[in-house]
């Protein structure tokens, strides 16, 4: 069996402190400000804020509805990537927490995750140099 894995080389550039206003989706916010700030793929560094209701994508073809209001984040994490038409697609991962203290975690699904007041978050622009793929060529015996 024969796997390939892609490393890609490159250095941190500039840092974006912004807002995403209430009602606004959360991932297609991180894809504007991107965009606004000229950041072709990015980091997400931190964030705080709460979604009116919460939609995670949980695997195998699994969603959690949380309902709010007020579904508070409790972690995320993620990356902006930019794409072959130009665009930047952001993956976002995090933990949320329900009016009564339930916890999910998952994947934010884009155009169902609406930000409830406020969302502040910091973006770290990347560089990428270089890609290279690395071939594992294993043999069984």
């Amino acid at each position: 069996m024969t796997s390939t894995k892609v490393i890609e080389d490159g250095s941190m550039g500039r840092v974006a402190y912004a807002r995403i206003a209430p009602n606004e989706d959360l991932v297609q916010g991180v894809e504007k400000l991107c965009l606004a700030e000229g950041f072709r793929n990015a980091f997400v560094r931190g964030a705080l804020g709460s979604l009116v209701d919460g939609c995670l994508a949980a695997g195998e073809g699994r969603y959690y509805h949380i309902r709010g209001p007020a579904v508070e984040i409790v972690s995320i994490a993620g990356e902006v990537r930019s794409q072959d038409d130009g665009s930047v697609r952001a993956s976002l991962t995090g933990v949320v927490a329900d009016p009564y203290g339930n916890v999910f975690g998952g994947t934010f699904v884009a155009g169902s995750n609406a930000i409830c007041m406020t969302f502040e978050v910091t973006l770290e622009e990347w560089l990428p140099s270089i890609e290279r793929e690395v071939r594992n060529i294993s043999n069984p015996t």
